[in-house]
């Protein structure tokens, strides 16, 4: 069973840069990892997403913006968020995927605000 466990959320002013990681317990070299998040109040909303040979997509509201990424040797995988908006604050869940199975994390806060 695939455990994951978020890190690096914070409280950091606008403009500013949060990195979060994503540690898996097993082997996702063959799944697809994404990124979402949910402020209260809101639907959990899809961030960024990457396959397992590194082709990434993501949500208008972060492109440009946001870089999503993984290490399979490591069994990690990153969102490294630039420019940094008050509207970003939410809980940030990472999720790995395949056809069958879906793997959550527990979530990490992130925080904008001056």
């Amino acid at each position: 069973q695939v455990q994951l466990v978020e890190s690096g959320g914070g409280l950091v002013q606008p403009g500013g840069s949060l990195r979060l990681s994503c540690a898996a317990s097993g082997s996702i070299g063959n799944l697809n990892m994404g990124w979402y998040r949910q402020a209260p109040g809101k639907q959990r909303e899809w961030v960024a997403s990457i396959s397992p040979f590194g082709w990434t997509n993501y949500a208008d509201s972060v492109k440009g913006r946001f870089t999503i990424s993984r290490d399979n040797a490591k069994n990690t995988g990153y969102l490294q968020m630039d420019n940094l908006v008050p509207e970003d604050t939410a809980v940030y869940y990472c999720k790995v995927f395949g056809s069958i199975y879906d793997y959550w994390g527990q979530g990490t806060q992130v925080t904008v605000s001056s």
